[in-house]
């Protein structure tokens, strides 16, 4: 690798281990084996090049989630099930890497002001809300006129980021897989209930 490349991977070690606010120049060079002239010559500033870590490790995980779907693919089972396995997978990455994750808020912060990463952001939460509808429900967000993939994506994807939080800010009480499995077969419960109830009084009465 050269040293843009030495540089990526450096940050997104130093994401891993120490988050975004508290990495340095310096740590990326030190995990890089590079200097602090090439961070400039590279990326143009610290931050620049920590953003692109962060994308960096967001890919990362992307390719990891597909590499689990293709996996899980001929594991079957019901939806519940796989649906289950798969957040367990998730909440597994959560764990392992809380840096990487929190420094995406920091990214969320700086797209607010940047409109080229507030872009690319963008662009990540699409792939993000097709993937969860593919996986999940093998719904093609490509051919649906209807707009459900997306909508049954961009559930997912809320969902991600709210259990993202509970477990950066507290692990002890932040849903399982199995709770979110069962939360989520509760609420379709629910609401097919509520489908029953209006077609045997379609006036409501």
């Amino acid at each position: 690798m050269g040293h843009r490349e030495d540089l990526l991977a450096g940050a997104v070690r130093c994401l891993r281990e120490k988050g975004y606010a508290r990495t340095t120049a310096r740590d990326i060079v030190a995990a890089s084996g590079t200097n602090l002239a090439s961070i400039g010559y590279h990326y143009g500033s610290t931050q620049a090049l920590l953003n692109a870590a962060v994308f960096q490790a967001m890919e990362d995980f992307g390719a990891e989630i597909g590499q689990v779907m293709r996996a899980d693919a001929g594991l079957g089972g019901p939806t519940l099930e796989r649906l289950e396995r798969f957040w367990a997978h998730v909440i597994d990455s959560f764990r392992a890497n809380p840096g990487a994750w929190l420094a995406t808020f920091d990214v969320f912060g700086v797209a607010q002001r940047d409109p080229e990463i507030r872009a690319a952001v963008a662009e990540g939460i699409e792939d993000g809300r097709a993937l969860w509808a593919r996986a999940l429900y093998g719904l093609d967000a490509g051919s649906d006129d209807q707009g459900v993939a997306r909508a049954v994506g961009s559930l997912h994807q809320a969902l991600l980021s709210g259990v993202l939080v509970q477990w950066l800010i507290d692990p002890d009480r932040a849903p399982s897989a199995a709770d979110l499995a069962a939360a989520l077969l509760t609420i379709a419960g629910q609401v097919c209930a509520d489908q029953g109830m209006r077609r045997d009084d379609p006036q409501g009465n």
